[in-house]
């Protein structure tokens, strides 16, 4: 039994990495020995779980079904580890989190929400804004930060998730707009530009098939400062916003919006928690990241299995 527990959690892995070599990379095991444990699951359980390609992995439809299982099994673990963690230490005292609004209200309050309810000992201020803000100057325990890459040699910098940009519509919108089919064609269309990015005007392609690269700059008649801002004018057919997909991924599988060229990827970001380094983390701080990194580990933040590395 403990030899297929392990196993599931090599297979979530493969997922997860879109890759054997990345599994085994992560693990600290051979390529050959993640092999052999997907190997082995798919000889018990008599199925296939995995089809494999020179440049591709994709899940058969046992395979979906069962990384469903598998990740409920890893989640439960990581509770579990949380669960004796909170037992064992008093949390109290104040604790200053860090976030952008949207962030904030979609996914730190409803990862954090038990947890809180569980330790009324703690005083929490969620301080929701786009603006960088100095964790020292501002008091903050654990930042949440969007970022291509991050290194700061005064702080611990922890990656949480992987998360893609798409561009996105609404379905109305698109079907009265001419045909897009090249990353050029944006140019003829409203494109709602979100001014708190860097290089607002650009956007950078990389086709996920060929691997053409093209940059493309828009002039936007429409702006915003807010992500839930850009979405509701998408929703409202006003125009093709770039989102980050966990801030999209519900209106996608709903089909209130869909995505605007989807074989062209934008750039991806990481989401890192980020705290001041010290020489003994609080315990409030580490359970609260604790916390964090299993929820971010459940979370879909990008489209799974595109070509494997």
């Amino acid at each position: 039994m403990l030899d297929q527990l392990r196993a599931m959690g090599v297979f979530a892995c493969v997922v997860e990495n879109n890759s054997f070599s990345g599994a085994a990379k992560e693990l600290g095991i051979t390529t050959s020995a993640v092999s052999q444990q997907i190997r082995s699951l798919e000889q018990d359980m008599d199925v296939v779980l995995l089809h494999r390609s020179t440049r591709k992995l994709s899940l058969t439809e046992a395979g979906q079904a069962f990384l469903h299982s598998c990740q409920e099994m890893l989640s439960a673990a990581e509770r579990g580890k949380v669960r004796i963690n909170e037992l064992r230490d008093d949390l109290v005292g104040e604790l200053r989190i860090a976030s952008t609004p949207e962030l904030c209200a979609n996914h730190i309050t409803p990862a954090l929400a038990h947890w809180l309810s569980a330790h009324r000992g703690l005083s929490v201020h969620f301080e929701a804004d786009n603006q960088y803000i100095d964790l020292m100057e501002g008091r903050i325990d654990i930042a949440l930060r969007l970022s291509p890459n991050l290194d700061d040699q005064n702080l611990s910098v922890i990656p949480l998730a992987r998360v893609e940009q798409v561009l996105v519509a609404s379905p109305s919108f698109i079907n009265h707009s001419s045909l897009i089919t090249r990353p050029e064609d944006l140019a003829a269309h409203d494109v709602i530009a979100l001014n708190m990015m860097k290089n607002q005007n650009t956007y950078s392609f990389e086709n996920t098939i060929s691997g053409e690269k093209v940059n493309v700059d828009i002039s936007s008649r429409l702006s915003t400062n807010n992500v839930l801002a850009a979405k509701s004018m998408c929703l409202h057919h006003q125009g093709i916003a770039k989102i980050l997909f966990l801030d999209v991924q519900k209106d996608l599988m709903q089909g209130s919006l869909i995505e605007v060229l989807p074989e062209w990827k934008l750039p991806a970001f990481t989401l890192y928690a980020v705290v001041v380094k010290q020489e003994e983390a609080q315990a409030k701080v580490l359970r609260c990241l604790d916390v964090l990194k299993q929820y971010f580990s459940q979370l879909s933040c990008g489209r799974v299995y595109q070509e494997a590395s």
